[in-house]
């Protein structure tokens, strides 16, 4: 099926529908072709939304990677093999990516050419209905990652020159393109921009049944200068000027306003790296109207410090700085390993704790040798501290990605990491340290697939320690389950001990203590509390087997 437009210069063009629910390409062709999708019996959903949750703990994920197999995984497959693993691990939400329909694969879905399209390289959209009602009879609330940033340069199967101008959907000339990104940016104060956008927003939500989103790119939205070059310190002067994109901000609390009015028990996140004063505050307020914003500065923190500190310099009240330096009435959502250092040939927490050990010294039939005994502890430490001191929220970032630096097929998603706006993809295994990269098939890498899947099988292997990583993060998420911490007030810290490397603080009733010494032990270590009593010890996972 096509749409036929008679362009300005008489010439006829043929296009897919910006509206069109499914689209497939056929493996001979470059192009995708819009398929009229109407079933004789369209999925029925069985299970009711999970009511809207107090304590957020969200794993990221990619369906495609989402196997030990070197292939494009399936929705089918997700449902059965991954969804149960998440409940397992105590995720109560899962954040889909790559979803909305994009010609390359590697773009990791952030070059959208169908917007209302489910991707068919994972199955029909029938199958991506059915894996959320599933997610939802587990108790899972499931988040689209939505791409309202940007739109791929793609014209026969995309947005760009619809109707053979530059100004259809998008800005025209300099002010529609993005420099880095490659991609065409929308015209928010375009009425029928706003209603194909705000329309796409419920489509997902009311027909496939999303409880809300994840939208990328709000810094790049939310300023003309879209973060490119600029540094933000929290000065109010570089969030309130005529810098600011005010038809892109009114769309997103438009776009809020009406999430919240027709389904409030909906929630948004923003990916925002300037740190906008009241984004996260209600529309009625003056504020953006989204529930959360990522604290994106804490990953960049645990990276810089491992990378250039050694373990005696670490700066206790840095971290507990950085940990805890956020607006108390916007609501942040903490992580502990974000995907930038992977853009420029870095590595995971991991990998860079235990590097090429990891691949010769993980068998529990091996001595534990000095690097990955302290690579597991760390790896622990700082997701356990981000967890409970980091936000009012917690997610699971999963996997590094990596490119090549001199390939032109990547420069959309290099750009994107460059502008520090941070939407470069990762996928599923940072929870128990997976010692591979991400990296899709493309023209630089023979079109290979290896290191396009997740080798979750090495949590099953009871010969490796990978377990233990496993075992530690689940027992995480239901020590948080059982107390709440991520609902509770802000913590008290009440120590900050630079020569003892010592952190400690109180949290939902709980009394959190972190040892980061290199090679020294307390005991009967002493800690001002802030409330009095006893203190019971609850580190289910403190236990010899689980090292």
């Amino acid at each position: 099926m096509v749409v036929v437009i008679r362009a300005q210069n008489g010439a006829l063009l043929y296009r897919i529908s910006p509206w069109a629910r499914y689209v497939v390409r056929d493996e001979d062709k470059v192009n995708y072709d819009w398929v009229h999708w109407n079933p004789p019996q369209s999925y029925i959903h069985k299970h009711p939304s999970p009511k809207r949750l107090k304590s957020l703990r969200i794993y990221e994920s990619h369906v495609g990677i989402a196997s030990p197999e070197g292939k494009v995984a399936s929705y089918k497959n997700f449902t059965h093999n991954v969804l149960p693993r998440i409940k397992d691990l105590g995720y109560n939400c899962v954040q889909l990516m790559a979803i909305m329909e994009h010609a390359y694969y590697a773009s990791f879905g952030y070059q959208v050419t169908s917007f209302f399209a489910a991707s068919s390289r994972y199955g029909t959209p029938d199958d991506l209905k059915e894996m959320i009602d599933v997610a939802h009879s587990m108790g899972i609330t499931v988040l689209l990652d939505v791409v309202h940033s940007h739109a791929s340069k793609n014209s026969e199967d995309g947005l760009n020159q619809f109707d053979g101008t530059d100004s259809c959907f998008f800005h025209s000339g300099y002010r529609g393109n993005h420099q880095l990104w490659d991609s065409r940016l929308f015209d928010y104060a375009n009425w029928e921009v706003l209603r194909f956008l705000l329309s796409n927003l419920r489509m997902w939500i009311e027909d496939y049944r999303f409880d809300g989103f994840r939208f990328d790119g709000v810094t790049s939205m939310l300023y003309h200068h879209h973060g490119i070059g600029t540094g933000f310190s929290g000065d109010y002067n570089e969030y309130f000027g005529l810098h600011v994109d005010e038809d892109a901000l009114c769309y997103l609390m438009l776009a809020n306003h009406m999430i919240n009015s027709l389904h409030p028990e909906c929630i948004t996140i923003a990916e925002d790296v300037s740190g906008m004063p009241a984004l996260c505050r209600p529309v009625e307020e003056g504020g953006g109207g989204f529930d959360y914003r990522l604290a994106m500065a804490i990953p960049d923190k645990w990276i810089q410090i491992i990378k250039e500190l050694k373990d005696e310099d670490w700066n206790m009240g840095n971290i507990v700085h950085t940990l805890t330096n956020r607006r108390h009435e916007e609501k942040y959502i903490a992580y502990a390993e974000s995907h930038d250092q992977a853009l420029v040939g870095d590595k995971t927490l991991a990998f860079r704790l235990m590097d090429a050990e990891m691949y010769t010294n993980m068998s529990v039939l091996m001595p534990l040798t000095p690097v990955i005994d302290r690579g597991i502890q760390l790896h622990k430490m700082i997701r356990l501290i981000t967890h409970t001191l980091g936000g009012e929220s917690y997610l699971n970032f999963m996997e590094e990605f990596n490119i090549g630096s001199h390939s032109l097929e990547t420069q959309h998603i290099k750009g994107k990491c460059l502008d520090s706006l941070r939407t470069a993809p990762p996928c599923p295994g940072n929870e128990f340290g997976h010692p591979e990269w991400l990296d899709f098939p493309r023209i630089g890498n023979n079109e290979s697939y290896h290191y396009a899947r997740r080798q979750f099988n090495l949590t099953e292997d009871h010969l490796l320690r990978y377990k233990f990583l496993n075992a530690f993060d689940r027992d995480m998420n239901r020590l948080e389950e059982r107390f709440g911490w991520l609902a509770s007030p802000q913590a008290y810290v009440s120590e900050k001990h630079e020569a003892n490397k010592v952190i400690a603080f109180e949290r939902a009733g709980l009394l959190f203590i972190f040892n980061f010494h290199p090679y020294q032990s307390y005991v009967d270590y002493r800690v001002g509390i802030e409330t009095p009593g006893k203190y019971p010890f609850l580190y289910p996972f403190a236990c010899a087997e689980n090292f």
